[in-house]
């Protein structure tokens, strides 16, 4: 049997971009690995992982806005 000239099953999936999203940098290694042989995949990986982290910089800021708020009225 030939696997390396069999074609790869890439139909994204929610589960990928869940996986990226659980755990950035493991989205970001598989958007860079499968990048050409997986573009679906690798997408959902990558966009899952960059919601992530731009979920965190929103919170994170909200946080120290909301940390400076505190400060300034006491």
């Amino acid at each position: 049997m030939d696997n390396y000239n069999s074609p790869a099953v890439d139909n994204g999936g929610f589960l990928w971009g869940l996986l990226g999203c659980c755990v950035p940098i493991v989205g970001l290694i598989l958007f860079i690995m499968w990048k050409d042989q997986k573009p679906k995949t690798a997408k959902a990986a990558g966009v899952g992982a960059l919601v992530c982290v731009g979920a965190n910089v929103v919170f994170g800021l909200l946080f120290f806005i909301l940390m400076l708020a505190g400060v300034a009225s006491m």
